[in-house]
């Protein structure tokens, strides 16, 4: 998360990509579609796949996901075709089309931006469903008209859904955020060997998931990150923490399904079926997983080291929905996942750059065209279609939204973006703040409301103004503020305090007694940072408070969503083949800019590549820890 004062830029920091594996079924029709009419030479092949679960006898529900590939001519407009078998099968919700349905016969017309499908282009739809009787696949589907046909698998036999085609890739980005909700610490399990990939046809078919709980993180044990955890491991003193749970990152859309440069070699599905062996070993403990949803057009449109893959004018907010979200959502949608708890932290460092930044052409491109609000909607609404999967938005940090003049207007955006979702504001969780970032959780020591010789703590230059000091009392006012919004009473906020302790040897122990404002001020402060807005591996950082769920009011967990150890940026520019580029922020030679008050920087040096396994980073972290580690 990139940290910035009044209208500055947000950094943001790394998430490494995470690798996958290819998305799998309970069953599937393979319709090759061949034109019979004289029209335009339509042709495609259309894969059916369904995850199935029962509500009650001769009952239940189920997701379709279906893959059309264009084998014909190009179009700029289709519509898709076909009729249930059973008058007892309904299309409840769907994505990536206008869906509608008329007794047994269901329409998929194009959306607006993915109406044109060229020759050899592939299209991902899909749709929630219920069935009474029974649920049995389609054997025959139409584009624009023209009638096709193919022979459906048996139902019983599993058989791979489409595997989404690999791209560039990128890299990630940081934030802090105010919460609702208590409730106990969730205690990572160990970590078990991976499980294979592929999912098979359930039978009989598993109940189906409760519905959200008000507080995924409560009563539950936190995923473990095999690979993450052997390289805390691997450092001096790095078992006490190498239990704790992370999150993982899909910053790219070859994450999802193919290894990925770094030290992260696993795609969504590897982990999810290594959430599953976890809880499986938990008894009836239950797991909570927390995937980054990290990649839209023109990403961390003020950033160098976390830029994306994707650009606006490329058609980004299109590959977006159909390459990322989608075969993201179809995976998270598989019944061999329903007794999981899927937490998405939804795009780091995006809607608040809307709010700060559009004096930056990237960001201005990001709001002119509607990408990030269209691109979180729509991630929003396809993400909450799966039952159990738990959306928190990013908000940003004190350091970036705290002035009142940021604060409104970003909680404003959330809201009018949340509304745009297929669900609207119901489709949000909660919030996070202070992503990546190294922003203190309080600071005991002096108030935001105080003074010192007659002066306000708020006109210091370390405060600037601002109307918050640390992260856990703007978090909370900021929940207080998105509940005005509209948002519902019973949201939640999340917190990263992966790297914001702020132990070792230069934490105060007490008020400074100086009568000079800034003295006083800066010989108080457990952030030990030259200034707010610096946010690239911060020497002197420490490990913040571990992940638990309820530690005060409003906030659902304390959580590491950002893997310690794992680089923010390059020190120096390195030639990759990732798509990270250098951003000056995290050299410590480094004599600042605006949007840090001219500081230095106070980066580390030796830093590798953003996302890439720092070995200093991670011993000073550990060493700097508060609570210290025992």
């Amino acid at each position: 998360m990139r940290s910035t004062p009044r209208s500055g830029a947000a950094r943001s920091r790394l998430r490494r990509g995470l690798a996958a594996f290819a998305v799998a079924a309970l069953g599937s029709t393979l319709a090759v579609v061949t034109a019979t009419s004289a029209q335009a030479a339509v042709t495609c092949d259309v894969t059916y796949t369904t995850n199935d679960w029962t509500t009650s006898p001769g009952q239940g529900g189920f997701t379709a996901n279906l893959t059309v590939r264009n084998t014909g001519d190009a179009l700029s407009s289709w519509n898709l075709g076909f009729t249930f078998p059973n008058s007892g099968q309904r299309v409840t919700q769907g994505w990536s089309a206008n869906w509608t349905q008329s007794g047994a016969n269901v329409s998929a017309a194009n959306m607006p931006w993915n109406n044109s499908l060229a020759s050899g282009a592939t299209l991902s739809l899909g749709f929630n469903g219920t069935w009474t009787g029974s649920n049995p696949k389609p054997t025959s589907f139409s584009v624009n008209g023209v009638t096709c046909g193919g022979t459906p698998s048996p139902s019983p036999s599993p058989s791979p859904s489409p595997s989404p085609s690999p791209s560039p890739s990128p890299s990630p980005s940081p934030s802090p955020s105010p919460s609702p909700s208590p409730s106990p610490s969730p205690s990572p399990s160990p970590s078990p060997s991976p499980s294979p990939s592929p999912s098979p046809s359930p039978s009989p078919s598993p109940s189906p998931p409760g519905p959200r709980v008000d507080n995924p993180y409560v009563g539950a044990a936190g995923y473990v990150n095999p690979d993450w955890s052997a390289s805390a491991a691997s450092e001096p003193g790095g078992s006490a923490v190498a239990n704790t749970s992370t999150a993982i990152w899909l910053d790219r859309i070859a994450a999802i399904t193919s290894g990925s440069a770094g030290n992260n070699s696993k795609g969504l599905r590897d982990h999810l079926d290594l959430a599953v062996a976890q809880d499986a070993a938990n008894g009836s403990t239950p797991v909570v997983i927390q995937v980054v949803i990290y990649n839209l057009p023109n990403r961390d449109c003020s950033a160098l080291a976390s830029n994306g893959e994707l650009k606006v004018a490329e058609n980004g907010l299109n590959r977006y929905k159909t390459e990322y979200i989608d075969p993201i959502t179809a995976i998270m949608g598989d019944t061999k996942y329903r007794n999981l708890r899927i937490v998405a932290i939804v795009e780091i460092d995006s809607l608040p750059n809307l709010v700060t930044n559009l004096n930056l052409a990237t960001c201005q491109e990001a709001k002119n065209s509607g990408a990030y609000e269209q691109g979180v909607a729509y991630a929003l609404g396809k993400l909450y279609a799966v039952p159990n999967v738990y959306n928190y938005v990013d908000a940003g940090h004190h350091g970036w939204l705290g002035w009142d003049t940021n604060f409104g207007p970003s909680a404003d955006l959330f809201g009018s973006t949340a509304d745009l979702a297929t669900g609207g504001k119901a489709t949000v969780h909660g919030f996070i703040t202070n992503t990546a970032n190294y922003s203190a959780l309080t600071e005991p020591y002096f108030s935001v409301n105080g003074s010192v010789n007659g002066q306000q703590i708020r006109q210091s230059r370390w405060v600037d103004w601002n109307f918050y000091i640390d992260e856990l009392s703007f978090a909370q006012a900021f929940r207080t503020r998105l509940v005005q919004e509209g948002f519902s009473s019973n949201i939640g906020m999340l917190i990263d305090t992966s790297r914001n302790g702020w132990g070792g040897s230069a934490r105060p122990t007490a008020a400074s007694t100086s009568t000079d404002l800034n003295t006083f001020v800066n010989n108080s402060r457990v952030d030990r940072r030259a200034h707010a807005g610096n946010w690239c591996n911060q020497s002197g950082a420490g490990l913040g408070e571990r992940p638990r769920a309820n530690p005060a009011t409003g906030i659902d967990a304390y959580v590491w969503v950002k893997p310690p150890g794992e680089s923010d940026g390059s020190s120096t520019q390195i030639p990759n083949s990732e798509g990270k580029g250098f951003d000056r922020m995290c050299d410590p030679t480094y004599t600042g800019n605006d949007r840090n008050g001219n500081n230095v920087t106070g980066a580390l040096s030796g830093a590798p590549l953003s996302g890439h396994w720092f070995s200093a980073q991670f011993r000073q972290l550990l060493a700097n820890a508060y609570p210290p580690i025992s």
